[in-house]
């Protein structure tokens, strides 16, 4: 079974969906707070010259998720899986990016969870890569179980971390 890019998952705080031309408008809004891009390599990212042409890649990539609040339904942030390699048995899950107000664990913690649970009905692995100095992610990465493993390009050529979480120690993680 090919891996399903664009679900339409449901949680007790988040309802996350598939990306579309609509949610530029409330991206952007989230994507405007220069905190968010503090510790990205592309820091200015909450510009809407360098915010669009990551947005029109978001879209084309067709594995972009936009995450919503699920008691307001107001836009809140957005995530993507990437880079399904069915011979590695794995697939990436990266470019998050949430609103402030929905930092600090809960909110990204089940946004991830969703989104391993169903990474995992069709890999074993899944990769999350950090960029060296952005120890927001990585911290929060290590918080659900992500194990550091090595680094590499990441798909801009810059240098990464690579972290691992496989579907058995998410099943030992939730047990």
């Amino acid at each position: 079974m090919p891996f399903d890019y664009q679900p339409f998952l449901l949680g007790n705080l988040v309802k996350i969906r598939p990306l579309c031309a609509e949610d530029y408008d409330d991206l952007y809004a989230v994507a405007s707070d220069p905190l968010i891009w503090e510790q990205h390599p592309v820091k200015s990212r909450y510009q809407e010259d360098d915010f669009k042409p990551f947005y029109n890649e978001s879209l084309e990539s067709g594995g972009t998720l936009t995450i919503l609040d699920l008691r307001s339904n107001q836009v809140i942030g957005s995530s993507r899986f990437h880079n399904y390699d069915k011979e590695k048995n794995d697939v990436e899950i990266g470019w998050t990016f949430l609103a402030r107000t929905y930092w600090g664990g809960k909110y990204n913690g089940e946004i991830k969870k969703l989104m391993l649970e169903h990474a995992f009905q069709f890999v074993e692995n899944v990769v999350l890569l950090a960029a060296p100095d952005n120890f927001r992610f990585q911290r929060s990465v290590e918080k659900i179980g992500g194990i550091w493993v090595g680094s590499r390009p990441d798909a801009g050529g810059r240098d990464s971390l690579v972290y691992q979480i496989t579907a058995a120690s998410d099943d030992a993680a939730g047990q």
